[in-house]
């Protein structure tokens, strides 16, 4: 490892094999530290078709045809009635192959996009911790780390924080924000031998909606006829009534969820039910002089429309080139590295919005799409990532006028 770099990226996930990627293509010097070891597991395994062109462009489109992740067109609801909207078909709306994507291992999925980043230039660390961001008169200089216990400063001219939940350099600095519309908890397990979709809907994701008020369970087909279960829910009913093991409170709901547990039947459960708890937030910023935040390390919404590593690709994508351009340019100050903040958090703020709608207890998207038909089209650009536009903003005034009626009536 060498002192000094044009960039450092902290972490070596979705967002931050992105950005290393798009920096040394542009002949950039970069290093990605990573305090884990891959592979390594982690949850989010349902991408989004917006994740194409971003996937396209750093080269990994031929590795994901190649590999066994089942391939995704559509998103299903289904309500806590077990009554389904049907599958929404990215395909139906464009037959383009843009509109089929893939249900991934992350542990898989993460290594091949490291390893991408790796053949595109970018020198990659494994078991280094990071321990603080490194600042000179307000501006970020480069890192503080530990490799074994070592400590070395590392130098640079920005550095990326790609740390996912961790968020360290949003902690550091007390930029971090959490949502207090999502105060949402998470568990979910992995099975073998659910009963799942044929043809195109064999990798469908299904959304259960279940009858402990807002939660929701997922249902996502992986390889090797697994399927990742999550339940989702508000932290005071999800923690609550069940006793101390999440298992409890995991199996006490699948049975209540008819719909889902019909799927089940037969099922063996592969892994202990993991648990992440008020996980929704946002940084005030994305970038500051010498610095920028991408993926979860900015902000995380909550998961029922897949967005977490659409958004850490987007971000990545989009930093990666305000980076280059400031960096070529001698001119790494916040104004630079942040022009892209607009356009993204735009986006991610348009997918806020339906997750809050998702959530209103009045709310459904049959009953919905009922009374204003002519909105199918934006809901599903939205549903396949295409929020970075203001063509779609009509469904919010369509859903703000829904649920003003809604109120009245």
């Amino acid at each position: 490892m060498k002192s000094s770099y044009d960039c450092i990226v902290i972490g070596g996930g979705p967002g931050g094999s992105t950005v290393a990627t798009i920096l040394a293509d542009q002949g950039l010097s970069v290093a990605v530290l990573e305090r884990a070891k891959f592979p390594r597991h982690h949850v989010g395994e349902s991408l989004i078709p917006e994740t194409y062109a971003t996937l396209k462009r750093i080269g990994m489109l031929e590795k994901l045809k190649a590999s066994p992740f089942p391939k995704k067109e559509s998103v299903e609801f289904v309500t806590e009635n077990g009554k389904s909207t049907g599958p929404y078909y990215f395909t139906d709306r464009d037959p383009h192959e843009r509109s089929r994507t893939w249900q991934v291992r992350r542990d898989v999925f993460d290594q091949m996009m490291l390893e991408n980043a790796k053949e595109h230039g970018a020198e990659v660390y494994h078991g280094i911790n990071v321990l603080s961001v490194l600042f000179e008169e307000g501006r970020a200089t480069g890192v503080r780390a530990a490799d074994n216990g070592n400590r070395m400063d590392i130098s640079a001219k920005v550095v990326v924080d790609a740390t996912g939940l961790s968020a360290i350099l949003a902690r550091q600095l007390k930029i971090r924000r959490p949502d207090p519309n999502l105060r949402k908890g998470v568990m979910y397990s992995y099975y073998r031998g659910a009963t799942r979709g044929e043809g195109r809907d064999e990798g469908s994701t299904i959304v259960y909606r279940t009858e402990m008020g807002n939660g929701w369970f997922w249902f996502i087909p992986l390889p090797d006829n697994v399927v990742s279960i999550g339940l989702v829910a508000d932290l005071h009913e999800l923690f609550t009534g069940h006793g101390d093991d999440p298992t409890d409170t995991f199996h006490a709901e699948i049975e209540r969820c008819e719909a889902l547990k019909s799927r089940l039947n037969g099922a063996s459960m592969l892994t202990n039910v993991f648990v992440t708890m008020d996980f929704s937030y946002s940084a005030d910023k994305v970038a500051g002089d010498g610095w920028v935040l991408v993926g979860d390390a900015y902000g995380f919404l909550d998961p029922v429309y897949s967005s977490g590593v659409m958004l850490a690709l987007k971000s990545g994508e989009l930093a990666g080139d305000c980076i280059a351009e400031g960096i070529k340019a001698g001119d790494v100050s916040e104004a630079s590295l942040s022009r892209f903040g607009p356009e993204f958090c735009a986006g991610m703020q348009r997918m806020r919005q339906l997750v809050y709608t998702f959530y209103d207890p009045q709310f459904s998207f049959g009953g919905f799409l009922k009374k204003y038909s002519d909105q199918k089209d934006n809901l599903v650009r939205i549903l396949i990532g295409d929020v970075f536009t203001e063509e779609v903003d009509s469904l919010f005034d369509a859903l703000a006028e829904w649920s003003e009626n809604s109120k009245e009536s």
